[in-house]
Formats: structure tokens, sequence, C-alpha cells
């Protein structure tokens, strides 16, 4: 059983995962996993740090470690045949769609401004 803040940190690395990966596939017509990995690596490591930066600045006591990109980077090698799209947008791309709407009507800037303009140019906003 974990603390409170690993466990946290585990669930939101999980979710970047889920968000970024299936993001930028459908960016690129619904590629697989391996795909974007292989193929849209700056693409998605941009896209998870930017992430992780924004969660670090929004999220109380949310700490990630160096080893965040590289782990998740890993995990996409080990399932990646999986198909990718952006869907249960409000349980994964939502949560952090919420939170840049937030910021935003609060007159502060987007912490994830590329999710944003991406969720939009894929059509899932």
């Amino acid at each position: 059983m974990l603390e409170r803040e690993p466990f946290t940190v585990c669930m939101l690395e999980k979710l970047m995962w889920i968000a970024a990966f299936m993001l930028v596939g459908a960016r690129h017509d619904g590629c697989t996993v391996g795909e974007v990995e292989s193929q849209h690596t700056e693409e998605v490591r941009a896209l998870i740090e930017e992430m992780i930066a924004g969660l670090t600045a929004t999220q109380q006591e949310v700490a990630f470690d160096e080893g965040t990109v590289a782990r998740l980077m890993s995990y996409a090698r080990a399932v990646a045949h999986f198909p990718t799209a952006v869907k249960e947008l409000e349980w994964r791309n939502g949560f952090f769609y919420d939170i840049s709407s937030a910021q935003t009507a609060a007159g502060k800037p987007d912490p994830f401004p590329t999710h944003t303009t991406w969720l939009k140019e894929v059509g899932a906003v």
C-alpha cells in the first residue's frame, strides 16, 4: 500500500501516459502506441514534459522524478501494438483540459497549451 503522495504520482504518470500517447497517435491517423514511441518520439516526449511541468505547477505536493519520461516511453514499447484514439475524454485527457479551462478562466496561463491545441486539432473538444 502506497502513501498518498507516491500513489498520486503513480496515478498521474499512468494518466499522462494514456493521454499523451492517445493524443499524439490521434494526430497521426490513429497509429499504434509503438509508432508513436518510435516515429513521433519528440512530439510525445514534449507533451509528457509539458504535462509534468503543468501538473507540478498546479497540483500541490506532486513531484515527478527524472525517470518519469523514460518509464513512460518504456511502457509504450511493452504495449506497442495498442491502437490509439482520444476516447473517454472525461477520465483521460479531460483531466488536463479541465485544469487548463479552470486556469484560463481565472486569467492564468494554460499549463498545457500544446495539449489543449492538439485536442482542438483532433476535434476532441
